[in-house]
């Protein structure tokens, strides 16, 4: 397993909320490449729970489509925008648990988009979540643009 280095961290207007590790309100994710899978590990806090004790849905969407967003930057080296995002929730997650587990694969591309699976597990290995995503993947000229250049892994 490699670590993913950020290609956006020297980018002036950079502030991700899912990985931008300045953003003081942010989840400051980072990942990894295992394969044909992206893993990004996080751990929970109370400052995203929904319910006591309960992780919020909407941040543990968050997590699923920000690991997702990553296997487009590494995998397909471009930068891509989320066209749908479809979660199940199967288990609710403890804002006490000590670490998650999200990892994403790439499932089918269709010209220009990519569809995706993820999924999160708890630290006893439980899948607690499943989302699937498609991605519009955008050119290397548009992906420039917004700043884009490649992805690649510490050694």
């Amino acid at each position: 397993m490699k670590k993913i280095i950020n290609p956006w961290s020297n980018h002036p207007k950079y502030n991700c909320f899912g990985c931008a590790p300045n953003n003081p309100f942010g989840l400051h994710m980072e990942f990894f490449e295992d394969g044909d899978y992206i893993v990004s590990y996080w751990h929970p806090e109370r400052n995203y729970q929904g319910w006591v004790d309960t992780m919020h849905g909407g941040v543990l969407s968050t997590l699923i489509d920000e690991t997702c967003g990553w296997v487009v930057t590494r995998k397909m080296q471009t930068s891509g925008f989320t066209t749908n995002l479809s979660v199940k929730f199967r288990k609710a997650i403890s804002t006490n648990e000590p670490v998650l587990t999200i990892r994403a694969n790439i499932v089918k591309q269709m010209r220009n988009l990519l569809f995706i699976h993820a999924e999160i597990t708890n630290a006893a290995g439980e899948v607690c979540v499943e989302g699937e995503t498609t991605y519009f993947l955008m050119n290397e000229e548009k992906a420039k643009e917004m700043g884009f250049v490649h992805c690649e892994v510490e050694e």
